[in-house]
């Protein structure tokens, strides 16, 4: 995507974009609140702690800790390129960068679906909290139209204003996750501040329960990197994104590790396990004698949920947007609002796709939670295959770049190495299913990338232009942000010593 460089009155270089996006519009906070609402952390504590406990048991704060010891290091390489290079498909044009333009289109393809699926599995987190907290009040609401109420609110935020939609998702989840770590000090203090050996010893647990424990953590992480969509609207996106990307993945891993920690300590002495409690934080508020925290926290979860949903409705529509953009899809999904300057057509379809697929499931008589084990399955799959393709291409691009170091080598193999992890957690359950519909979540996943495959060959063939396109696009948008550091090292340099460039 052509851009051009402009200098605003303090002399600092700036980015415009042609995407018919609003260029430096967001700044590091909101830029760092679409990744933190895309994590959705508040949601983790209420949903996914506990089945990470059925599994890892005592080891539940070790899973969270490894996890976030891997998504550290796919940050790491994912900044190699979000340091050089930003646009609204960042991702995927990374991928085409490093690995080809085949390879970067099935990457962007399958990222849509894991934004798409991501948002159907928030959308049904949603509802049941929204249904918990009706039912506080004998309000009974049918779970379509709970859905679709919150399901249309988020997309006239996302449709409107993207600053709005990160000042609400920062708002909303700094309230949600204040709560809860305000019932998790109300937990230790309750246990005199002691500390609980039998988590720190490990006592019951094993490496394969830890192991198995891992994949879920795992995906309490996801959409860490969706900051990295807004390169066609942040302010400063080469300081601003991966610096946002860093600080989501420490501040959320953090109060992941010491939320597992809290929540399994709290459940000591109960007759009801942690993961078999039907609403775990509001049961560990009621035995700690401080019930009024039970609907505070089923808001604080369903508006953690609700500002998912919104992240992930605007970081797949940039996705899709760009694919727009660039060729791939029909030149309608890359368009903007005159007025808005919002990508609306691809901000529709996401929106419209993450609510028909779960809207289908509960009308055929399927459970909120057994939805969302689904639907979170298979986009998993989507975020595991980005990450370690972006682990792969970041030695590839940096030697193309003639920036090549043998650590990122190693950097790189490690990543993919310790990636294998979750990613054979993910599969081998699904191709030797406990359940019938587990074996068609890797073949629902294989299909669609084969549909994205198939989508872009057709194109080309019929326009021979289209591969063209995408790589002048791309190479376009690289060679300008190339320029722009150079021009920064530039006034950096001349800045700090005036006399060694006259």
């Amino acid at each position: 995507m052509m851009s051009e460089s402009i200098v605003n009155s303090s002399g600092t270089v700036e980015t415009k974009s042609d995407s018919g996006l609003k260029h430096n519009y967001l700044n590091f906070v909101e830029v760092l609140a679409q990744s933190i609402g895309g994590i959705a952390p508040s949601g983790t504590p209420t949903l996914v702690i506990p089945l990470v406990f059925a599994a890892a048991l005592s080891g539940t704060w070790l899973a969270y800790l490894f996890a976030l010891a891997v998504v550290i290091l796919i940050g790491i390489n994912l900044n190699v390129f979000t340091k050089r290079s930003a646009s609204p498909g960042s991702l995927y044009e990374y991928i085409v960068k490093g690995l080809g333009s085949g390879t970067g289109v099935v990457a962007g393809w399958a990222l849509v679906l894991a934004y798409l699926l991501t948002a159907s599995a928030v959308y049904c987190g949603f509802i049941n909290y929204a249904s918990v907290l009706f039912d506080y009040s004998g309000l009974h609401v049918p779970f379509l139209v709970l859905g679709l109420v919150g399901a249309l609110i988020a997309w006239l935020i996302a449709f409107k204003d993207i600053r709005l939609s990160a000042n609400l998702m920062l708002i909303f989840e700094a309230v949600s996750i204040l709560l809860i770590i305000t019932l998790a000090v109300v937990v230790l203090v309750k246990h005199g501040l002691t500390f609980d050996l039998n988590q720190f010893t490990l006592k019951g647990t094993s490496l394969s329960g830890i192991g198995s424990g891992l994949v879920l953590a795992f995906f309490s992480f996801t959409c860490f990197e969706s900051a990295v969509s807004l390169g066609g609207e942040a302010k400063k996106p080469l300081k601003n994104i991966p610096k946002a990307v860093t600080v989501s993945t420490l501040t959320v891993g953090l109060f992941f590790v010491i939320l597992s920690y809290t929540e399994v300590f709290g459940y000591v002495g109960s007759t009801t396990t942690l993961d078999k409690a039907d609403a775990p934080l509001a049961l560990l508020a009621s035995l700690n004698k401080v019930d009024f925290f039970g609907p505070l926290i089923s808001i604080g979860a369903l508006i953690s949920f609700w500002s998912s949903f919104l992240a992930c409705t605007n970081a797949g529509a940039r996705i899709l947007f760009s694919l727009g953009r660039n060729g791939v899809l029909p030149q309608v999904v890359g368009k903007t609002h005159k007025t808005f300057k919002t990508p609306h057509v691809a901000i529709a379809i996401i929106a419209a796709g993450a609510v028909a697929v779960p809207s289908v499931l509960i009308a055929l008589g399927n459970g909120l939670f057994t939805i969302y084990g689904w639907v979170g399955t298979v986009a998993t799959f989507g975020f595991l295959l980005i990450y370690a393709l972006t682990a792969i291409a970041a030695p590839v691009y940096l030697r193309h770049e003639h920036e090549f170091k043998a650590r990122y080598v190693v950097l790189s193999a490690v990543t993919v190495l310790l990636l294998l992890i979750p990613i054979l957690g993910s599969i081998i359950p699904s191709v030797f299913p406990v359940s019938f519909p587990a074996v068609l979540f890797p073949i629902i996943f294989v299909a669609w990338l084969l549909i994205g495959g198939l989508v872009f060959f057709f194109r080309k063939h019929r326009n021979p232009n289209v591969h063209d396109t995408l790589v002048k696009n791309i190479d376009d948008n690289h060679d300008h942000y190339r320029d722009l550091r150079q021009a920064q090292a530039k006034e950096e340099a001349q800045a700090a010593d005036p006399a060694a460039l006259v």
